[in-house]
């Protein structure tokens, strides 16, 4: 019988496969998403010297007391705006996206769109 690799180990694979050409630098720094069952992830991530610039999640009390549920799409978009608006604050007006091996549609391509939308340019 044919043994098929766990989804989670071809994430993986996957997200490293595409960190080996992605790299975020002090001017334009890299996106990094992750998204769980229950939530969803974004740091925006200088890999140079190793820092992170910026992170919004749904795990916050500010997402949770916004949001119904931390697992839908309107929670990554909401996230992705969140991401946005503390980048801007902090000089970063254009990123790197990584989205970490996971499909770019559902709540991936939400966190995206709304991100651009309030003034990330990716």
């Amino acid at each position: 019988m044919v043994s098929k690799e766990s989804r989670k180990a071809i994430r993986a694979k996957k997200h490293w496969r595409m960190r080996k050409n992605l790299s975020g630098t002090a001017q334009k720094p890299r996106l990094a998403v992750f998204r769980s069952n229950s939530h969803m992830y974004a740091q925006i991530i200088d890999d140079t010297v190793g820092k992170t610039i910026a992170a919004a999640s749904t795990v916050e009390k500010e997402a949770k007391a916004a949001l119904e549920n931390t697992d839908t799409v309107e929670a990554a978009a909401y996230v992705g705006k969140l991401i946005a608006e503390r980048a801007m604050e902090k000089g970063v007006k254009e990123v790197v996206f990584d989205r970490g091996g996971f499909l770019y549609t559902g709540k991936v391509q939400a966190l995206a769109d709304a991100a651009r939308e309030a003034g990330l340019q990716f």
